[in-house]
């Protein structure tokens, strides 16, 4: 990807949809640590913890992020660390709080969503020791606190906060990115990631002595995939313990459905596991008289 369609992702985006998206933030500030989630569509994209003061990713193609955009992990510690100071300061100054390091949790969710008319929203709000103490109405720009007993003349004196925090979680392509220019990266980086198509690789094995045959898929991309089994070409539902599907530390998933089957059975019939997945263009059978069978210690934990 070449410097000019990187400026042009940068400001906007290349007429990505961006269906009905969102891009949450959630931060605290405790006295062990000081965390960062980022969520894209209610999945973890990134993290950072200031034990290691770094920006850890979840996903394989934040990678392609860091590639084509020059210090965008280094930019994205920087910003989360200013936050955790400025939310500290912020809420210490309008509680009123003493030694307020060694002793409260600070809170802040905020995020935009954008739908596919160009529709933008946000919200934004803040806790403290794990109460709800103040958001911001989006719409209209103003604070609102939980509580009426709550003092927060501190907390934005002037009302300016309150219009930047607006104009940052719903506008967009200004000279400082905003929410929703981050909302558009991610979302275009993992469409980009999304469209590609990885075939699983299958096998079927059995513990000696066991009457649990596992049929286990590995490697593949997207997530979705169906696991099934046939006796003598009909469909077996019972005796199946079907697992939940796994990530695999390269991106890709994993997942395996284990059907228990007496041997004597195995003998009489023809057993057949079938796997289907949109990189294939035909489903995969593995018989289940082509299985390995495991013997050892080193295999209990199949």
């Amino acid at each position: 990807m070449g410097p000019s369609t990187v400026l042009l992702i940068l400001l906007g985006y290349g007429g990505v949809s961006t269906a009905s998206h969102k891009l949450q933030y959630f931060i605290a500030v405790t006295p062990a640590v000081n965390f960062t989630s980022v969520k894209l569509d209610g999945e973890q994209v990134e993290y950072y913890n200031s034990n290691i003061t770094k920006v850890i990713s979840n996903t394989a193609w934040t990678k392609n992020i860091d590639a084509d955009v020059p210090d965008y992990r280094e930019s994205v510690r920087a910003r989360i660390s200013g936050e955790h100071k400025d939310l500290q300061h912020r809420l210490s100054q309008a509680v009123g709080a003493a030694n307020h390091t060694a002793a409260h949790t600070y809170q802040w969710m905020y995020g935009c969503e954008l739908d596919d008319d160009g529709t933008a929203r946000g919200s934004d709000q803040y806790g403290y020791d794990g109460e709800d103490f103040i958001s911001l109405d989006v719409k209209a720009g103003v604070w609102k606190p939980a509580k009426k007993t709550y003092v927060t003349h501190k907390w934005d004196p002037d009302g300016h906060y309150a219009l930047d925090q607006k104009r940052y979680l719903t506008e967009q392509n200004g000279l400082k990115k905003k929410c929703i220019d981050w909302l558009r990266m991610y979302v275009f980086y993992s469409n980009e990631s999304l469209e590609r198509k990885v075939r699983p690789e299958a096998s079927l094995f059995q513990k000696h002595s066991s009457p649990e045959v596992v049929c286990h898929a590995t490697g593949f991309f997207p997530k979705a995939v169906m696991i099934s089994w046939q006796k003598d070409g009909e469909d077996v539902h019972e005796d199946v313990e079907l697992r939940e599907t796994l990530p695999n530390q390269d991106g890709s998933f994993q997942k395996r459905s284990i059907l228990r089957v007496p041997a004597e059975e195995l003998q009489k019939h023809t057993y057949t596991c079938v796997i289907q997945h949109s990189s294939l263009e035909k489903e995969l059978v593995l018989p289940v008289s082509e299985r390995r069978i495991l013997r050892g210690r080193r295999n209990t934990f199949l």
